[in-house]
């Protein structure tokens, strides 16, 4: 990577660390910032300012660095998107009008005329990441027919939205998400789509701190954008077999967390705890698994309703 090249991302690395830091102390500042509160696993109260702070500053940083108009659209929208339904289903979520367990509780809920936070939270996701994709897509510059085109887009969709469910999904001790999500875009700084994560990398590490201290969580909002923009660029990288084998792996992530606790797993795993444990406030043994209700895609390791 040129020297020109580092400086700019190391730019969008601070761009994106500054404006986290500014988002979370206005909205721990704000007036109606107990409106946020929320009980985390340990019973701490946390505030949910964590998420949009993450959301906003990710957001806005990867479309400065997208390099591009569809480029820079396409963060907008992934980061944007993922992120404001996740908000969504973050404030509401918990009522009891919204509560459902997994994907099939969220779908009978529609049977029943009944549209839940999840539901919401999960059809904006995907059209979020599909519009990404088609913007990826139409300013790829490659000549696809028809079909090839329309396959790639789908496939860059599910890569955006199961990227995020995934950082969701592993959103369930303080830090985890962030330390996953940042380790996975580190590792694309330097290639060609550095400049989608550079910034949320900032952002990431700024909040990080406050996320460790039970201070702030991401809730839905944070990791969801967080990840869709992580999906994003390795959308923006890979063609439709990378593409295809990144979804295989994600789904297949995804359905593993219905039946096992990824706490557990961490847990048995000396290496794996104590990097999940690393700056954590709270250095007892997390219990694994609690069961969960309002959560698409609710398994063993699902956090309880009023963490986020």
């Amino acid at each position: 990577m040129s020297g020109r090249r580092t400086a700019a991302r190391l730019a969008l690395v601070g761009f994106g660390a500054l404006a986290a830091r500014g988002v979370l102390s206005g909205l721990r500042r704000a007036s109606n910032a107990h409106d946020w509160d929320r009980t985390n696993f340990r019973g701490a109260t946390v505030s949910l300012a964590g998420g949009p702070a993450v959301a906003a500053a990710a957001t806005l940083s990867a479309a400065a660095g997208a390099g591009s108009a569809p480029g820079a659209a396409a963060a907008l929208i992934a980061g944007g998107g993922a992120g404001a339904v996740g908000w969504y289903d973050d404030i509401v979520g918990g009522r009891p009008e919204h509560q459902a367990k997994g994907f099939r509780g969220h779908l009978a809920a529609l049977r029943d005329c009944r549209v839940t936070s999840g539901l919401v939270k999960i059809g904006g996701v995907g059209v979020a990441g599909l519009a990404a994709a088609a913007l990826v897509e139409a300013g790829s510059g490659e000549r696809r027919g028809g079909l090839r085109a329309a396959v790639n887009v789908a496939l860059g969709a599910g890569v955006i939205a199961g990227t995020a469910n995934l950082v969701n999904l592993l959103d369930l001790r303080p830090g985890r998400a962030l330390k996953v999500g940042t380790v996975a875009a580190t590792s694309m700084i330097a290639g060609p789509a550095g400049g989608l994560v550079a910034g949320p990398v900032g952002a990431a590490i700024a909040v990080l701190p406050a996320d460790l201290g039970e201070e702030v969580m991401l809730g839905d909002a944070g990791a969801n954008a967080y990840g869709a923009l992580i999906g994003l660029a390795m959308a923006t990288r890979t063609g439709p077999w990378r593409r295809a084998a990144i979804l295989a792996g994600l789904g297949a992530l995804t359905a593993a967390s219905e039946k096992v606790s990824f706490t557990k797993v961490i847990e048995a795993t000396p290496v794996l705890r104590e990097i999940d444990r690393l700056g954590r406030r709270s250095a007892v043994r997390d219990p694994g698994g609690p069961a969960a209700a309002g959560r698409p895609g609710a398994g063993p390791d699902a956090e309880p309703p009023t963490r986020g």
